[in-house]
């Protein structure tokens, strides 16, 4: 499986049970990456999902479904227990500072970064993007 994540500078995902931001631009990059495969996610996230996509999968147990070479993007989902098997972990980076009570917690000097690339967003002027195998 490989884990999509969207953080703030320090490691932040979440506050007050919310996302802390959301963009469409990166929205449309996931749809076309993870287009030839399944994409799962629970209804919270699905909710940002305003497109229809048929690779869309919704389940709230979704990291125990996923099964290899799927994506899961994980925003309010306990995460810890699927890493053992995550083949990759993708990070999206906002590249700004939010509140947060809820973080990332993957400590990614175990992972190797093989690729990392910038584009920009609709709501953030730059979207760093990190693909970490391991």
């Amino acid at each position: 499986m490989i884990l999509i994540v969207c953080i703030d500078d320090k490691g932040g995902m979440l506050f007050n049970r919310r996302r802390q931001s959301k963009d469409s631009v990166l929205r449309q990059r996931v749809l076309k990456l993870t287009a030839d495969t399944r994409l799962w996610m629970n209804a919270y996230t699905k909710g940002q999902f305003t497109e229809e996509a048929a690779n869309i999968t919704v389940a709230e147990d979704f990291l125990s479904r996923a099964e290899k070479g799927e994506y899961c993007f994980v925003e309010d989902a306990d995460y810890t227990a699927a890493l053992e098997k995550a083949e990759q972990i993708i990070v999206y980076r906002w590249n700004r500072h939010y509140p947060a009570d809820r973080r990332f917690t993957v400590d990614l000097s175990d992972w190797k970064l093989a690729a990392e690339s910038e584009f920009a967003g609709s709501s953030h002027e730059k979207i760093t993007e990190e693909v970490y195998t391991r």
